[in-house]
């Protein structure tokens, strides 16, 4: 490349860059002229079109400007909905916890729960692979193990709330996923014929994730490990509980 085509280039960049930081700071200057209930309309209005990112933006001078204006409370649980949408996962998190430290008492506080274990569940998911139809439960299950505590936390402390019925559902969804996922830890142990560890892994999935589909796979692990660690009594019991809930497996049909 020539120094004048090298030249133009930076010269190209350093006009879009300052376009860019113009017109961001233009946006800046016309929210701070506006009125607390102008810039909650101008949320709403982005919100109802689908434009997160812009209602977050009006959100958070809202919210930074207005701290105690009218639209307080309404602003943060706007916020952690729009940062959800738009899969902004520390942002919503953050704000989320903010609002149960600074409202334990306040009547959407269950749906503030509700709304954790949802960004929790968002973040361990990867649309590509569910479109693909692409098995991907080898990843970290952090994020499905923090959501499974959010849906559970929301449960047992409001029982009677409007989310606690999806909340049940997406913890069996969650409870099959990390069922899977100690499933597939347990066969690496046994690929590796670490079989008291894939011993270990397998007989979790009966105690933490009991009814799943993966209970019977479990069971299968949990024998052969006992096989061929010489546990025969452990062994037998495993068939015995196997014989009562799985009959036709080959481990026990004969």
């Amino acid at each position: 490349m020539s120094k004048f085509a090298k030249g133009s280039a930076v010269a190209l960049l350093a006009l879009a860059l300052g376009a860019c930081s113009s017109t961001g700071s233009q946006e800046d200057a016309a929210l701070s002229q506006k009125s607390p209930d102008a810039l909650y309309a101008q949320a709403r209005t982005s919100m109802e079109l689908g434009n997160f990112s812009k209602a977050a933006k009006s959100l958070e001078a809202l919210d930074s400007r207005f701290p105690f204006g009218p639209h307080k409370t309404q602003v943060q649980l706007d916020l952690i909905y729009a940062y959800y949408k738009m899969d902004d996962t520390p942002q919503a998190l953050a704000n989320i916890d903010r609002f149960l430290r600074l409202n334990p008492t306040h009547p959407d506080v269950d749906y503030v729960q509700y709304m954790r274990g949802l960004v929790n569940m968002q973040a361990d998911s990867y649309l590509f692979h569910d479109m693909m139809n692409i098995d991907r439960t080898d990843r970290d299950p952090k994020n499905a193990m923090d959501a499974f505590k959010d849906f559970d936390r929301l449960l047992k402390v409001y029982p009677n709330s409007k989310y606690a019925a999806d909340s049940r559902k997406r913890m069996q969804f969650l409870k099959n996923r990390l069922a899977r996922y100690s499933i597939q830890v347990a066969e690496y142990y046994v690929k590796m014929n670490a079989w008291s560890a894939a011993a270990v892994r397998a007989q979790t999935v009966l105690e933490s994730f009991p009814g799943t589909p993966s209970t019977e796979r479990a069971l299968e692990i949990m024998a052969e490990s006992y096989d061929e660690l010489g546990q025969e009594k452990l062994k037998q019991h495993v068939l015995l509980v196997m014989k009562e809930n799985f009959p036709s497996n080959e481990l026990v049909a004969n």
